[in-house]
């Protein structure tokens, strides 16, 4: 069954894998996604680790405390997708178009 199954190589692989995810980890944390909502009234930013950097309210919404809740909501959920996309993309060039992630559905 594992004839000719070489585990030298798998291992330098696998190593060879590991270090390509590390240096993916590395490289989304310098990437800033911004996302808007409520046409500009809120912004949320993260970065590619999905933490949240920034939050920007215009002033208008700070007497409208029920609003400013599910447009901070809707755009830091919008923020936060575009980072997971951002990075599968990343994952997707570096590991020459092999979905480490399975269906993109």
């Amino acid at each position: 069954m594992f004839d000719g199954l070489d585990l030298n190589n798998m291992q330098d692989m696998l190593k060879s894998m590991q270090e390509k995810a590390k240096e993916l980890e590395e490289q989304s944390k310098a990437v800033t996604m911004t996302a808007k909502g409520g046409g500009g009234l809120v912004q949320a930013s993260v970065n590619g680790a999905g933490e949240v950097v920034d939050i920007t309210i215009d002033d208008s919404l700070l007497e409208d405390k029920e609003s400013m809740q599910i447009l901070l909501i809707s755009t830091i959920n919008d923020a936060l997708k575009m980072a997971e996309d951002n990075k599968k993309s990343q994952a997707m060039n570096m590991f020459g178009g092999m979905n480490p992630f399975g269906s993109t559905k």
